[in-house]
């Protein structure tokens, strides 16, 4: 029970950071293998419909490490949120409940907030804007910069890859710019 207890208590985050850190290592060592998420959508496009389209020919077998990986992200990431919380509502800074509150955010009894992660606002202009468009850039996007922040961010910076600079870079102008300047203006708009 004391183990359960300590799981559930909120961990310092540099621990998460050493052990993602340490990810890229292990993966380097284990067999030359890089760290990201998005390339394993390319590889189950390629195990489940292989059609004769150049991009999917190759052998999707030997990235089958990366499908297991992210196999074990989404059911970690399901336990913790269903049997490894503590029963407190999420702990938010009181600046950032009064910004919150501006966009009709009230509710923190939630890992997502209700008032805007539901599936009646997904039939909502808002909705529209966020959950379809939003989710359509953010593929758009990976595919562009050619990997997604985790490739990027921490595969590609540790190995200095330039063109990981570059991306990384622009992900956060493009986080700073959406969270300052494009979601206020979405929630003026649609709420």
């Amino acid at each position: 029970m004391q183990l359960l207890k300590f799981i559930q208590s909120p961990w310092h985050w540099s621990v998460s950071g050493l052990l993602i850190g340490l990810t890229v290592p292990v993966l380097l060592i284990l067999g030359n293998k890089a760290f990201g998420i998005s390339s394993s959508l390319r590889h189950i496009c390629a195990a489940c419909f292989p059609a004769n389209i150049s991009f999917f020919k190759y052998d999707w077998k030997k990235e089958s490490w990366n499908l297991f990986f992210v196999v074990g992200i989404v059911l970690g990431g399901f336990l913790a949120g269903h049997y490894l919380q503590d029963g407190n509502d999420i702990q938010v800074a009181a600046a950032t409940q009064q910004r919150l509150a501006t966009y009709g955010v009230q509710d923190y009894s939630a890992l997502m907030p209700p008032e805007i992660f539901s599936w009646a606002n997904l039939f909502t202009w808002k909705g529209l804007i966020f959950f379809v468009f939003g989710g359509f850039l953010v593929g758009f996007g990976t595919r562009y910069a050619g990997g997604c922040t985790s490739g990027h961010a921490i595969m590609g910076l540790s190995n200095l890859q330039w063109p990981s600079l570059v991306a990384t870079c622009c992900f956060m102008g493009g986080g700073f710019f959406s969270a300052n300047i494009l979601i206020p203006f979405i929630f003026k708009c649609f709420n």
